[in-house]
Parts: structure tokens; C-alpha cells; sequence
């Protein structure tokens, strides 16, 4: 079912065993994950910057390098999200050439993982799937949910019972079929996991995996051309799973391969909580593996304690020159804050996560002041509102005259008026 264009197939990470193109995340000799590997000559030529630049405003503009299927005919427009340069965040922390990624408002469900479900569900639909699910901590649930939706396809989701409100919502209202599990991520994997199997339905992040994770590969893209077709000197990136981190990268090279990009040796800085921070505390100790935590966070979307691709990386972050850091519950909320009232872009959880993790960076001297840094945003702050609840109270309404606004403004905000007397019509208070 390859493209009639570009030829790919899956192949074992770790043994180079091939496996074509088929519903199948593991090597069934060594049981590492599969990854798509492209022959990029048979794109050479026809992946220019120009053929780019004359697609569509969004993710399929860099369709000969994603695994889309014969005869498939994309037309979604998911993707191609702002990249902001975040010039009062980076006077905050010390940052002269910051940029944020802003996939907090990618369509059509406020998060990143639209671009990957996009990529899996167009193969699912391909290997005959009528059902498709994932399991969760929220934004995939969500962008599952509605693609399904649109595709005509029926959608079974597994989350954590303790999931966000909002979230459920959110993939409730697509009309999906919604089962919480009494168990933490990994548990929920696990159980998917085996319904794959069991049910032969198409599940986006287990045996669609291959094909999912290389939707992350456009965030890349997107920054590469977004900086006019350069690289940036570093990119700080959300950690869950840890494939977003890996893609960004894999898309750069293969920017570099195909003459697309001056080469160049990108940094990566990896973020995660500290309740649930298995991949930074593998870098930290300079480990090519990971040891399991049991997640105890609010960042309910990076909560995966026992990340797939996690130690590739951890490896991979240590072989860039890069770090990995970890901030707590109390840290991410301010994180959450700081980067909207600095550049009015409200993050989730994870946001906070990436805005905390990146200051302490530029703080501890592992970011130079003078470096073009991306920050990547991966969802939107409406998802998980619970996180700021107790920070932002009602206050008193005030009575429709200007003089009862004016003591009011003045008792609680004197700068907004600076220290000048209110001049009132006819003098009247």
C-alpha cells in the first residue's frame, strides 16, 4: 500500500528487518519498535522548496514524505501552525532569538496530535480498519474522536478514569465510544494493546503506531521553513511517549539530505514533570534506558510512566548535546501563566511544563543567550482549566458609574490609570 510516489516501508529500529507496509508497531525477532524509512532519492527533485511552497497551508505540503497511501486524498487542513517569536518571554528569561511553535491552535482539536492522527487514520482506513480507538491522556482521545468522525469510521477510546473533565467532553461530543479504565496511562496501554489484537480494530498509538508517529515529523518541517529554510540552534520539546522529539529531529535530517537545509547540528532539550519524568531522569544519569515511575502529576498528558520510545530518546538528546529537565506541579502552573501574559498564548499542562523547563535552561547556561531557540507548544489551556483553579477568583461586580469604577480601579489597579487625577464629564462622581 505504498505511496505510487515515494517508495517506504516499516523496518526494525534495532535489527534493520524489513516488514513492508502492514498494521505492526514491533519487530517480531527483537521486538523493537518499527519506524517508516523512505527512499529519499524517489522524492528527490520533487520535494524542492518550490513544490512545497505551492501545496496546501498545512501538513500535506510535505506529503511525499509522509506514509500516505495510494490513491488517498487528503483534505484536512491540519497543521502549519504559527511559529511566534516570543520577544517579552524572552526578556524574562534571557532569551535574545526565542520562538514558540504554536500547535495550541492546530485544527481541528487544539493540539498536535491532530497532525499524527491524521497520518495513522489514513492507513487504517487503507488496511480495511472500520474501527479505530487509542488510548489516552486526552488530546489524542479528542483528535481520534473527530477524524473518526469525519472519516465515517466507528471509535472506541480508553483513558485513565481520572482524566480531565474537559477532555472527555471534548471526545464525547464527536460522538465516540468512551470507556474509562480504573488505572494509570500504561495500564491503558497495555489493555489496548491486547483489544488490537483481540477485536482487529485500527488503534492509532499501538498497531498504527509506525504510521502515527511520523505526523510529528511536520512539526519540523513547519519550523525549518518557518525560520526561512533554516535550522534552529536548539528546540525545546515536550516529552511523553517521547516520539514528538525524535520526529522533529528525524525531519531535519531529512531536510539536510535532500538540500532543503544548510546542514547543522540542532541541540535538543527535552521537558517533562517531575511526577512523571522517566526520560530526564535518564539523561541525567547518562543512561541509554528507562526506569519505569508510577506518574504523580498534574501534566496528565505527559503522564506516561513507562514511555515506548523513551530510551531512543534519551539517547538521542544525549547524542545532540542537549538536556532534559523536569519541573514540579506548583512550577508548571507559573509556566502556564507566565507565557500568557508574556505572549497571550494559553497553554495546557504540558505547555507549562515546556515555558518552566526553557527558563530554567536559559537560568542554568545550557541555552546561550544569543541562540535561536524553538519552544513547542503541543495543546491548548482550555483543556485543562482544573489546573489554575483557586489561582483566579471572582471578584466584586462594580455599579454602572464611572465614579464607582474609578474608586474600584484605583483600590485594587492604580497603574492601569498612572497617578494622574480621572477627569469625569461635567465633574460630576
Amino acid at each position: 500500500m505504498a505511496s505510487a510516489c515515494t517508495k517506504y516501508e516499516l523496518r526494525c529500529n534495532e535489527c534493520g528487518k524489513s516488514y513492508g507496509n502492514q498494521p505492526l508497531s514491533a519487530c517480531s525477532e527483537c521486538l523493537a519498535p518499527l519506524e517508516v524509512q523512505y527512499d529519499l532519492e524517489s522524492v528527490r527533485g520533487r520535494f524542492t522548496r518550490e513544490t512545497i511552497a505551492a501545496g496546501p497551508a498545512n501538513i500535506w505540503r510535505y506529503k511525499e514524505l509522509l506514509p500516505i497511501p495510494e490513491g488517498f486524498l487528503p483534505d484536512l487542513p491540519v497543521g502549519f501552525t504559527p511559529l511566534v517569536r516570543a520577544k517579552n518571554l524572552g526578556k524574562r528569561i534571557g532569551a535574545d532569538h526565542l520562538y514558540v511553535k504554536n500547535d495550541a491552535v492546530c485544527f481541528p482539536t487544539l493540539s498536535f496530535k491532530d497532525r499524527v492522527v491524521s497520518v495513522a487514520l489514513a492507513n487504517a482506513q487503507a488496511f480495511g480498519f472500520t474501527t479505530v480507538g487509542c488510548s489516552s491522556t486526552g488530546n489524542l482521545a479528542n483528535s481520534t474522536a473527530a477524524q473518526a468522525a469525519r472519516l465515517g469510521l466507528k471509535a472506541c477510546i480508553l483513558v485513565p478514569a481520572d482524566l480531565e473533565y474537559a477532555k472527555i467532553l471534548n471526545t464525547q461530543v464527536y460522538g465516540a465510544r468512551l470507556v474509562r479504565i480504573d488505572g494509570n496511562y500504561d495500564h491503558v496501554n497495555r489493555l489496548c494493546t491486547l483489544i488490537a489484537d483481540e477485536y482487529n480494530w485500527g488503534f492509532v498509538n499501538v498497531n498504527l503506531r509506525p504510521y502515527y508517529a511520523e505526523g510529528s515529523k511536520t512539526v519540523g518541517y513547519e519550523i525549518a521553513e518557518q525560520l526561512g529554510w533554516k535550522l534552529p540552534d536548539n528546540v525545546v520539546c515536550p516529552m511523553a511517549g517521547g516520539s514528538l522529539i525524535r520526529k522533529i529531529r528525524k525531519a531535519f535530517k531529512e531536510l539536510i539530505a535532500l538540500g532543503l537545509v544548510e546542514p547543522k547540528d540542532v541541540k535538543f532539550f527535552g521537558a517533562q514533570a517531575t511526577g512523571c519524568s522517566p526520560i530526564s531522569h535518564a539523561v541525567k544519569q547518562g543512561w541509554d534506558y528507562i526506569e519505569p515511575q508510577r506518574p504523580s502529576t498534574i501534566a496528565r498528558s505527559l503522564a506516561i510512566g513507562n514511555p515506548a520510545d523513551g530510551p531512543a530518546a534519551a539517547k538521542m538528546i544525549q547524542e545532540t548535546g542537549g538536556w532534559a529537565e523536569d519541573v514540579s506541579d506548583v512550577e508548571l502552573v507559573s509556566g502556564i501563566q507566565e507565557l500568557a501574559e508574556a505572549e497571550g498564548i494559553f497553554t495546557e499542562t504540558a505547555g507549562g511544563v515546556t515555558t518552566a523547563v526553557t527558563a530554567r535552561l536559559y537560568a542554568q547556561g545550557r541555552i546561550s543567550r544569543d541562540e535561536t531557540t524553538v519552544v513547542c507548544i503541543t495543546g491548548n489551556g482550555l483543556k485543562t482549566t482544573d489546573a489554575l483553579e483557586g489561582r483566579f477568583t471572582a471578584e466584586a461586580s462594580v455599579k454602572p458609574k464611572l465614579a464607582a469604577f474609578d474608586e474600584y480601579i484605583r483600590a485594587v489597579d492604580g497603574d492601569l490609570i498612572g497617578t494622574g487625577e480621572l477627569q469625569l464629564a461635567g465633574g460630576v462622581r
